[in-house]
């Protein structure tokens, strides 16, 4: 059977996009993205050497999709360190509702890899924590947050935060309430940056 579509990485991986999202992560196999363009599984396998290596692929590819937006809210120096640490722990809680809702099947794919300690999963929570450490950085270097080490604190403020953004918490994330709380964590942790040294 001819390939319907020049058989390279992005193509396979748009297949398995939509593989993943008709039958679920459970059911999706090689074979169906092979079927869906056209080839041999064979030829899938010259360009992922397993299903998990394609799985992977294919989430990491998703995940990527809203890194850019939230890199640029943690690097948009226009915008004070405060204001912006709060937007952006707010885009990270609206990126994962919107997954969530519009596409459970590869969310749950993504579960399934952070369940394996998989490094798409891991590359994806030091990305997050990269940014974090950004913000919280050019807050010290302007003197509008006390934090000697900033990786240090962005890990605290990231496991303070852990209800709006860690697997664990999916099901909560479309509570009505969740941005309002949200907000007051954020102020909470503001006011602990903002405070004074002990003497």
């Amino acid at each position: 059977m001819p390939a319907r579509t020049p058989l390279d990485e992005n193509a396979i991986l748009a297949a398995t996009e939509e593989i993943l999202r008709r039958h679920g992560p459970d059911k999706a196999t090689v074979v169906d993205v092979a079927r869906a363009l056209g080839v041999s599984h064979a030829a899938v396998y010259k360009h992922f050497p397993s299903k998990q290596a394609l799985r992977e692929a294919v989430t990491r590819r998703w995940l990527d999709r809203n890194r850019d937006a939230l890199a640029v809210i943690a690097a948009d120096s226009a915008v004070p360190p405060a204001q912006r640490l709060r937007s952006w722990l707010h885009a990270v809680l609206a990126g994962k509702q919107a997954k969530i809702r519009e596409d459970p099947e590869l969310f749950a794919a993504y579960g399934i890899l952070a369940a394996a300690h998989s490094s798409v999963a891991t590359d994806h929570v030091a990305d997050l924590l990269g940014q974090l450490t950004a913000i919280i950085a050019d807050g010290a270097a302007d003197g509008s947050f006390r934090a000697e080490d900033a990786e240090a604190t962005a890990r605290v403020v990231f496991n303070a935060t852990a209800k709006f953004h860690h697997l664990a918490h999916a099901a909560e994330w479309q509570d009505p309430g969740i941005g309002a709380e949200l907000d007051e964590v954020c102020s909470l942790l503001l006011d602990g940056l903002h405070a004074p040294a002990s003497p």
